[in-house]
């Protein structure tokens, strides 16, 4: 069976840069406070799930690419460059 993934791998093109947008944050942003920022535009996520598209193990809704653009103010474009 075929599965979607990245040139590396990942399941996710944008899980290094949210991480990496995560961590640049001021005051810092745990994971747990990401998902709760992102429960504020109406989706359920936990913790684990934005530790799983970090590590590129979970694949990434375009609802969720909009609210993660949103939230950093960077544009879905950003986060489909590889």
């Amino acid at each position: 069976m075929f599965k979607h993934k990245a040139k590396d791998g990942t399941r996710n093109l944008c899980g290094k840069k949210v991480m990496m947008l995560r961590k640049a944050l001021v005051p810092k942003v745990s994971q747990r406070q990401l998902a709760e920022m992102i429960q504020l535009h109406g989706v359920d996520i936990d913790k684990t799930a934005v530790k799983r598209i970090e590590n590129g193990e979970r694949y990434v809704t375009d609802i969720e690419l909009k609210i993660l653009s949103d939230i950093f103010e960077v544009t879905s474009d950003y986060f489909l460059k590889e």
